[in-house]
């Protein structure tokens, strides 16, 4: 068993990279697309004294207030574990506030971003709400489960499995020409490389885009189990427990549906949340279910192995693979729409989610017994 010292140790090591990770996102979102920047000429913070909106929409006013929840909770949580409860109410609630007035100035200089008064009192009041979750979690010791949990449930270097299982569904979120197909990067790499040696002495050395052939109805069930199955892999990697997997993959169930019927309903509307839902979609998804079955009982290294060969295998399918019909209209979609905010970064999210687990995985597989 660990001493308390070294469990708080390992408290405060989680939640301050968590906060940094998430302030990265909100100072990203704040800003996409970074594009169209200006001066008008006037003093950044003279959107306090702007008259007040008049066209707010429910999703405005309620992305705004929530995405600053994670912001203050995280920061109240890290405080609290670090031994700083008495700085966890004005720290927690001060910094995202500030946090907000910043991003709102700087917006004042970007062309296709409104700053707003309502949005910084939104997300402030969001940030308070955060910390007071926090503070409840803190001072009725609701937090010890967890603890007690990660002492006796997870391998003892998780290297940052927990943060990357987390992300995931954030990740597949952004429409994918075959869904839960992340990692799709060399299409993109290619026409960008195109783009940077067009007329230099590297032009013509570069590998052109060619159209390439479309993937089976089989290849698409493959890549779609294989994608589905190397993310529970990672999970049976760092739990110790077939009891613990057994859950975990009951609950991974509902995640893996959500997540598609989300990113279908927000992008074609409530009506069409099943279309993604094809006969290959279909298959591929009882094959990972039947995979996952198989290997609830395999070791931790051997999970580690497994989850970096079906990565592998998924993503050179993938990366050969064309784009489908309803692809670019789904990019337009989420580009122009009310998505804009959060198009670059779950796009970032879709292509380097894989990769940052293909990390993890060899890190757990070379872990030392």
């Amino acid at each position: 068993m660990m001493s308390n010292d070294m469990m708080h140790r390992r408290s405060v090591s989680t939640a301050w990279p968590l906060l940094v990770f998430y302030l990265v996102l909100v100072v990203y979102v704040s800003l996409y697309p970074f594009t169209g920047w200006r001066s008008q000429g006037m003093a950044p913070w003279m959107f306090l004294a702007a008259p007040w909106p008049s066209h707010l929409t429910s999703f405005d006013l309620v992305g705004n207030f929530l995405g600053y929840v994670p912001l203050g909770f995280l920061l109240a949580l890290a405080l609290g574990r670090s031994g700083y409860r008495r700085a966890v109410w004005w720290l927690g609630v001060a910094v995202p506030a500030s946090v907000s007035l910043l991003m709102e100035g700087v917006q004042n200089f970007l062309l296709l971003r409104v700053p707003s008064q309502v949005d910084w009192l939104l997300n402030a009041g969001g940030g308070a709400l955060g910390v007071a979750l926090a503070w409840l979690l803190l001072r009725w010791g609701l937090l010890g489960p967890w603890q007690a949990f990660r002492q006796v449930g997870l391998v003892q270097r998780t290297h940052g499995a927990v943060l990357v299982l987390c992300a995931w569904p954030l990740a597949v979120l952004y429409p994918t020409p075959l869904p839960y197909g992340l990692g799709q990067v060399w299409p993109w790499l290619e026409s960008a490389l195109v783009r940077l040696t067009a007329g230099s002495f590297l032009d013509g050395w570069v590998p052109q885009p060619t159209p390439l052939p479309p993937l089976s109805p089989l290849n698409e069930a493959v890549v779609v189990a294989l994608c589905v199955w190397a993310p529970i892999l990672l999970g049976f990697a760092i739990l110790r427990r077939m009891a613990h997997r057994a859950i975990f993959m009951l609950l991974s169930l509902p995640v893996v549906l959500g997540v598609s019927l989300l990113s279908a309903s927000l992008t074609y509307g409530p009506q069409h949340a099943w279309v993604w839902l094809t006969q290959p979609v279909s298959l591929g998804l009882i094959f990972a279910l039947a995979m996952t079955l198989f290997s609830l009982s395999i070791g931790h290294r051997t999970a580690a192995v497994l989850s970096l060969l079906a990565w592998g295998f998924a993503l050179g399918w993938l990366n050969r693979a064309p784009e489908v019909a309803y692809f670019a209209q789904s990019l337009q979609i989420w580009e122009q729409g009310r998505f804009i905010h959060f198009h670059g970064l779950s796009q970032w999210l879709g292509w380097l989610w894989p990769y940052a687990a293909l990390w993890v995985g060899l890190r757990l597989a070379l872990r030392p017994a």
